[in-house]
């Protein structure tokens, strides 16, 4: 788009959480200003919040529907994209239905399955919820062909890509020697995770496995205390965060992804730029991202993923990193958006 555009994105996920989610809207949103558009966040922080049920660094917007209303007014945006699917994003779509005014949405998460793992609740009763949230939108934007596909399958239409990107500056190979304690000083082969600690990670399936060397886990969340206390052999490191992890990701001989439930998993993109192969099981996100063989394994089995990834050379992890960027990305988000007619805000 050759004009520069006044973007609204409404989000319930924001700083001060960390997870793929904020940093996919905040890199775009850097690589819109550099673009020249002028995108606007608005997201749980500037709304009377409450602590989320079972995860209480997760905030929720409380009936924020007059204030978000009162802000779009005032923003007058030339496109509106809504990010997630909690009370700011409920809010976001009934305001540009009772306006009749064209929006897209995107789907980040499989909520149902985190949902499924945390409350129990029938995947069919959450899915049958978002066709219906999604489906006013011009566009629902997905990062992965596996993702799109599987989408489609249960009856969403509409659907464009929008994929991810990694900073290959900061998240690059470095040598091991450089590596601060206690990674440095760890045996070998260092198998690492990176991630939030909770329920819908599958981060069990990793811990629970008799490896050589050493398993580090970087991350926090609501499951992190009992992850502790019942893998007292694992190394936990707590949250890292700009060139301290990407260290810590370079020392690294393998890096474990074990969730089944991601859409994407943007920490694959940072391991495979720091020329760490990753170990994965053969479900959507770690499939439309690595190469079996070449930049990691994918085996139902993740123990013996783990055994064939720790055997593959470094460098091609890297060369498919390169293949993301988060300008193209972008691009790709410019392209999906929907553009409001100036004549609806009268």
């Amino acid at each position: 788009m050759s004009r520069s555009l006044n973007i609204a994105i409404i989000t319930d996920a924001w700083a001060p959480q960390t997870n793929g989610v904020v940093r996919t809207i905040g890199r775009t949103c850097d690589e819109l200003v550099a673009a020249g558009h002028r995108p606007t966040v608005l997201a749980p922080p500037s709304f009377r919040s409450l602590p989320c049920p079972t995860y209480p660094e997760i905030r929720l917007a409380l009936f924020p529907y007059l204030r978000l209303a009162a802000r779009l007014d005032a923003l007058r945006p030339d496109a509106i994209h809504i990010a997630t699917e909690g009370p700011l994003g409920l809010a976001a779509r009934r305001y540009c239905l009772k306006r009749r005014l064209p929006f897209t949405t995107a789907y980040h998460t499989r909520f149902p399955e985190y949902m499924a793992a945390r409350f129990r609740l029938p995947l069919f009763l959450t899915y049958a919820w978002l066709r219906r949230f999604h489906r006013p939108a011009q566009a629902i934007m997905v990062a992965t062909p596996s993702v799109e596909a599987e989408l489609r399958a249960l009856g969403f239409g509409r659907i464009k890509r929008w994929s991810r990107g990694v900073d290959t500056l900061l998240f690059r190979p470095r040598l091991q020697a450089n590596v601060d304690p206690p990674l440095r000083d760890l045996p070998r082969p260092i198998h690492l995770y990176v991630g939030r600690l909770a329920v819908e990670k599958n981060i069990e399936a990793f811990l629970a496995l008799d490896l050589p060397g050493s398993q580090v886990v970087i991350g926090d969340g609501p499951q992190g205390a009992d992850l502790r206390a019942r893998f007292p052999k694992a190394h936990f490191l707590g949250k890292k965060l700009g060139e301290d992890l990407a260290r810590h990701y370079a020392a690294a001989d393998v890096f474990v992804f074990p969730s089944l439930t991601d859409t994407f998993g943007l920490v694959v993109l940072e391991a495979l730029a720091c020329g760490v192969p990753v170990a994965a099981y053969p479900v959507a996100g770690p499939k439309d991202i690595i190469r079996d063989g070449v930049s990691g394994a994918l085996d139902s089995d993740l123990a013996a993923a783990i055994a064939r990834a720790l055997r593959l050379p470094r460098a091609p992890c890297r060369a498919e990193a390169e293949k993301f960027s988060w300008s193209a990305a972008t691009r790709q988000f410019l392209g999906n958006l929907a553009l409001v007619p100036a004549r609806l805000f009268g």
